[in-house]
């Protein structure tokens, strides 16, 4: 890093008194480097190559910037200036992301050949060596020059400067090349705090121009996207080309909200020129041509540009800052939370078992918290979102349990005994639907197959079993189902609790030797549990002393007498029962054969009056059997099996009886936690101090009525 030196700076008229303050916060939360974690308002300039971007970059900053020969357009430029009692510059690399930690070591220790702004283009070249572009190999880099003017005249804003776009290599650049620029510049666009300042060349031809689709795509509606004219001297005076940039320039061909803007900027002839001089030049042309005539002169020049960005830019932070509120918010939120999960250093065998007592302490009390449905702590968030709702076990678990109580009524049974089928009904459904009549046949053959010493007319009562056995076989494969769910979700809170409680690279350690060998036998139980609710229904002999038997039997049979008696009788009046107002004293009818159509007479009715005995009593007891499946399931498996001993899977009582070699094993740090924890801390500091200066930001709730942002658009 270079060593600040006073110079002579070039004063830039961007700011306007009513936002200084704004935009002095905003320049302060960067020096605080916040825009390493969140993306603050600055202006980006963007275009093709030699559309002229750093000449408009020049232009805006009145800082003599390198020339196309220079080649600063080879990486990312950021020019930050700044306001300061003292002026001086500091120049620095930032490495790019791709940077191994060697390079990113060696660029940040960059130290510039000069410490004068002067000499910008030497700073540039020796830049460029530091970024290995001295050779051949490499044109391009994703490292960025970082120079910061401070000056007590400077205003507060950041510029950046970008390769220009191309698409096809060629023998000086490849299309790898292409693709790498492309990515970089893309990158910036979609920033959504930055304004695009989308530089066109009037010397080429617009529909070859890349710039303007990238920033449709990126900014489609073109809410901060500024459009730059270079070049306009170019163009012979009344031709095609020259209309067409002017119709561009008045914003009725491709429409940006932020309109576009003319610029004159130096060529070959005027390349000595001062500032001041340059700035005259382009006043002078635009007094000579169309420009002028077709254009609000607020719409030319460099002159008018300036305060024009200055606007521009402070409606885009005026949008911003309550984003920017919440995003500092949430990353401080995030990092204390992560830092809190890596605790202290842990380079001690004593401070690693602290580290696993803690650890232990908030997992059991989140993991009971997350059991009991008490979800008070922070933790949980919003039930809302997936994740929230997965660290509430409790509500994952009642949920499930009823699914699996609705599945068991609607699925439970291999067989659903209907008096008539409906008229459509899919080859799939479940369960399978069968007529009653079918059913009865079905049972007086398995009755006469099953005989024993019962009286003609009664029936073995093993059938009972057997019926139900058959009837109840679908139970297995849902409790197995239901079962697969329930660990499913004791695994996801499990890990959830447990990347709260400690780091990602401890957390590994703790599920190998703690929670995975406790979990195993919690999961084998539940299983076993599981079986032990089934299997009373799967074999042997129904049994139960539930009351709701013989009620649910007395109902069946009762249900079956009336059907039985209301269609006698419909048949030995003929008259329609169904209807409530149906009057029989005018018939006179014979009361004893009446009672002889009541009584069953034959034997074969009587086989399947005890198929219907049969079947009755297998419905009823089905009835009862579910119920208690359920609630076993639910009290005996899932609560005492599983919930119950979650808790304790992790706690500070196992932590004290690990050996101490394990406990090393298990809370070691590693390199990249180390560093991890280190970044954290920096990033949390850059994060609460920016969270305190944004505090200062209630003396601005009053500045949108005096300037409305609107009315800076086209």
């Amino acid at each position: 890093m270079a060593e600040p030196t006073e110079i002579q700076l070039p004063q830039v008229g961007l700011q306007s008194p009513e936002h200084e303050e704004l935009l002095d916060i905003i320049d302060t939360l960067r020096s605080q480097g916040i825009s390493r974690y969140v993306d603050l308002p600055q202006l980006i300039v963007c275009g093709d190559q030699s559309s002229g971007k750093s000449s408009v970059l020049e232009a805006i900053s009145s800082l003599r910037w390198p020339t196309k020969d220079a080649l600063c357009t080879r990486f990312a430029t950021e020019l930050v200036l700044r306001r300061g009692p003292v002026a001086q510059v500091t120049v620095t690399i930032t490495p790019g992301p791709d940077s191994t930690k060697e390079i990113s070591e060696a660029l940040v220790s960059f130290t510039p050949p000069s410490k004068s702004i002067d000499d910008f283009a030497a700073i540039v070249k020796a830049a460029e060596k530091a970024m290995g572009l001295d050779d051949s190999k490499k044109l391009f880099s994703k490292d960025t020059l970082k120079v910061e003017l401070c000056g007590p005249s400077q205003p507060h804003l950041t510029l950046v400067d970008l390769p220009g776009i191309f698409y096809a290599g060629n023998q000086a650049q490849s299309d790898d090349d292409a693709a790498l620029v492309r990515d970089l510049v893309k990158s910036y666009m979609r920033k959504s705090r930055s304004i695009i300042l989308a530089v066109v060349s009037a010397k080429s031809d617009l529909a070859m121009q890349v710039v303007t689709k990238l920033s449709r795509i990126i900014d489609p509606e073109g809410e901060r996207t500024l459009g730059i004219i270079t070049k306009p001297d170019l163009l012979f005076a009344g031709s095609d080309s020259e209309n067409a940039f002017v119709k561009l320039a008045k914003n009725e061909n491709i429409v940006f909200k932020l309109g576009w803007h003319v610029l004159k900027n130096r060529d070959y002839d005027t390349k000595d020129f001062t500032i001041s001089q340059r700035d005259a030049a382009e006043e002078t042309f635009f007094k000579s041509r169309v420009w002028s005539s077709a254009l609000p002169k607020t719409r030319l020049g460099v002159k008018h540009l300036r305060p024009r960005l200055s606007k521009v830019l402070l409606s885009q932070i005026q949008v911003e800052l309550p984003s920017l509120v919440r995003d500092v918010d949430q990353e401080l939120g995030s990092c204390k939370d992560r830092l809190e999960a890596l605790g202290g250093p842990r380079g001690t065998l004593a401070e690693q078992r602290m580290y696993l007592l803690k650890a232990g302490q908030t997992f059991s009390k989140l993991m009971r918290s997350a059991i009991d449905g008490t979800y008070d702590d922070g933790f949980f968030g919003t039930s809302d979102s997936t994740t929230g709702y997965n660290k509430r076990l409790r509500a994952v678990v009642q949920c499930t349990m009823t699914e699996f109580a609705e599945k068991m009524e609607r699925e439970g049974h291999a067989q659903q005994i209907v008096d008539s089928k409906p008229s459509r009904q899919a080859s799939t459904a479940r369960p399978q639907l069968l007529l009653r009549d079918k059913y009865l046949e079905q049972v007086t053959y398995q009755m006469r197959r099953n005989r024993g010493r019962e009286l003609p007319g009664l029936f073995n009562p093993s059938i009972i079993g057997d019926l139900f056995f058959e009837q109840a076989r679908p139970w297995l494969h849902i409790v197995n189902e239901a079962t697969a769910k329930l660990i499913d979700a004791t695994w996801r809170t499990v890990e959830l609790v447990l990347d709260k409680a400690a780091d990602s690279v401890t957390k590994e350690g703790i599920m190998r030797y703690t929670i995975r060998p406790n979990m195993e036998p919690i999961c084998a139980r539940l299983h076993v549990k599981a079986e032990e609710v089934l299997m009373p229904h799967r074999k042997g002999h129904p049994l139960t002393f539930n009351h709701y038997f013989t009620e649910n039997l007395q109902k069946k049979r009762q249900a079956e007498n009336r059907k039985f008696v209301f269609e006698k009788i419909r048949a030995f009046l003929n008259v329609d029962l169904t209807s409530s107002n149906t009057w029989v004293s005018h018939h006179s009818f014979d009361a004893k054969l009446l009672c002889d159509t009541l009584i069953p007479g034959t034997e074969q009715d009587m086989d399947k009056f005890a198929a219907m005995e049969a079947t009755n009593a297998m419905e009823a007891y089905y009835k009862v059997a579910l119920k208690s499946v359920i609630d076993a399931f639910g009290m005996y498996a899932v609560e005492a099996c599983l919930l119950e001993g979650l808790p304790d899977i992790f706690t500070p009582e196992i932590v004290y009886q690990l050996d101490d070699e394990t406990v090393t094993r298990i809370a070691g740090e590693s390199a990249d936690t180390v560093v991890e924890r280190e970044d954290l801390q920096k990033k949390f500091k850059a994060l609460d101090e920016t969270m305190v200066t944004l505090r200062r930001l209630k003396t601005f709730t009053s500045l949108g009525t005096r300037l409305n942002p609107f009315s800076l658009r086209e």
